[in-house]
């Protein structure tokens, strides 16, 4: 179910809109250099090798090739990639993860990765380059970004082409020619959405990955009404307001079709071709236009990193009704959006919903049972004034020096292809919301149904249009 608590409290947009301030670590505590506030994730020191590893939900783990035609298929695999993803690849069965289905339709991680190397791809994307970069993110998600890469000179009229196509007079075509440079990413939240995915169900990942490039160019998921809406109506209701092509035949479950925005393939070509250090892969464009796609109503321009959609005013990133929504369908699952912070209409931060012990107990229980804890964290300036948020996914934690939690945690916008560490002293407090299974919560703050929110602030919108 898509429900908010804390419906009192204004959303902010989750994107990156300025690089962040240099952060030095005392101990295990992480400190901020700088008194000017920054406008993206702050980074800390890494995390243990050891973090988490990736849950095998509701699935026995098969360690082993069992059959001729899983041995077959493997064979095929490994003779596509080179000596580095051959280990990884080794790695993954030993692990039980290459044979973990765990996913919609029962496929299994070798059963995907064996149709990306022997099915078509998508016109302008290389299999084994797909192949390659699937395996690598299964075996370790810390490598998901959300940095976009340039584009180069060739693509360049390519590019602004297509995001000019539209344009009726030569002022909108100068803007649509300058908007393609993306300098700061808005995708936290898609890229939050694309690591937990990889994380925790890798047979999923592995099915979108495999059907989001291929020339359909679009998954298809199924998906239980009940864990969008207490009801048929609602959940309906959600559905066709994020315009998510779907259908059904008995109300109970929804048949929803996922897929990138239509121009997500030239910046997956360019990627393939173009890609540099710390830039995204192919496999990360599409992952993250789609879930971008879901979010802002069918509405998001990869070229550009904009979007448009009903729910939201600002064109870049998703707010947290939105980031929920998406979470939901992509995992379906019963997600709870838990708002922390109390905010006034001067978007100043005046307090809390609950006490930070509260806060702290509620992540530790999701942790607990094995959930990855997508949280949205805001920054303010000297005046309490939020100015910014991001998305980022806590993984783990482990008691510091003081008995007090680090927690260990994965952001998508610092260039560091790890975990981080955040004490809790320093990030409890800037946690807006956080997305958490229902039962954990609902005995300790009021619970407002998400799809109540989405009317109202669509109503206000409307208003004060």
């Amino acid at each position: 179910m898509v429900e908010k608590i804390g419906f009192n409290t204004q959303q902010y947009n989750y994107s990156t809109m300025q690089n962040s301030g240099r952060l030095k670590s005392v101990g295990n505590v992480t400190q901020q250099v700088q008194s000017v506030p920054s406008f993206t994730a702050n980074k800390s020191t890494s995390a243990p090798s050891n973090t988490p590893a990736v849950p095998m939900q509701n699935t026995s783990i098969r360690t082993s090739l069992s059959t001729k035609e899983e041995k077959k298929m493997y064979s095929e695999v490994v003779s596509n990639l080179d000596r580095s993803s051959k280990k990884l690849v080794d790695k993954l069965l030993k692990t039980g993860v290459l044979l973990n289905n765990n996913s919609n339709d029962k496929s299994s991680v070798l059963d995907n990765l064996h149709k990306m190397i022997t099915e078509p791809r998508a016109e302008g994307l290389n299999a084994k380059t797909m192949l390659r970069d699937t395996v690598a993110t299964i075996a370790y998600p810390y490598l998901i970004t959300q940095q976009f890469g340039d584009i180069p000179q060739e693509y360049r009229n390519l590019v602004i082409q297509a995001n000019t196509e539209s344009a009726t007079n030569l002022l909108d075509r100068y803007k649509g020619s300058q908007d393609v440079d993306v300098l700061h990413s808005g995708t936290c939240v898609a890229a939050s959405t694309e690591f937990k995915l990889a994380n925790q169900m890798p047979a999923e990942f592995a099915r979108f990955a495999q059907e989001l490039s291929s020339p359909k160019m679009c998954v298809e998921k199924s998906m239980n009404m009940n864990n969008l809406a207490d009801d048929t109506v609602s959940a309906v209701w959600l559905l066709n307001s994020f315009e998510v092509p779907w259908d059904t035949k008995d109300l109970n479950i929804a048949k929803m079709k996922f897929a990138p925005d239509k121009n997500a393939i030239i910046r997956a070509k360019i990627q393939t071709t173009h890609k540099d250090s710390y830039e995204r892969t192919p496999l990360d464009v599409l992952m993250q236009s789609t879930f971008m796609q879901i979010g802002s109503q069918q509405s998001y321009n990869t070229l550009t990193d904009k979007r448009a959609g009903k729910f939201n005013q600002n064109d870049k990133g998703l707010i947290e009704f939105e980031k929920t929504f998406t979470e939901s369908v992509v995992f379906d699952k019963n997600i709870l959006s838990v708002t922390y912070q109390t905010v006034d209409e001067n978007a100043r931060l005046v307090g809390y919903e609950t006490d930070l012990n509260t806060m702290k107990n509620h992540i530790l229980g999701a942790l607990s049972e094995g959930e990855d804890v997508i949280i949205g964290y805001t920054q303010t300036d000297s005046n309490n004034i939020i100015v910014n948020g991001h998305e980022i996914t806590i993984v783990g934690y482990r008691q510091g020096e003081n008995g007090k939690c680090i927690f260990i945690c994965n952001d998508t916008d610092d260039n560091l292809s790890k975990p981080i560490e955040y004490s809790e002293d320093y990030l409890l407090p800037k946690i807006h919301h956080a997305a958490l299974p229902k039962h954990i919560v609902e005995n300790d703050m009021n619970v407002v149904p998400n799809w109540i929110e989405g009317l109202n602030m669509y109503s206000q919108m409307k208003n004060a249009g």
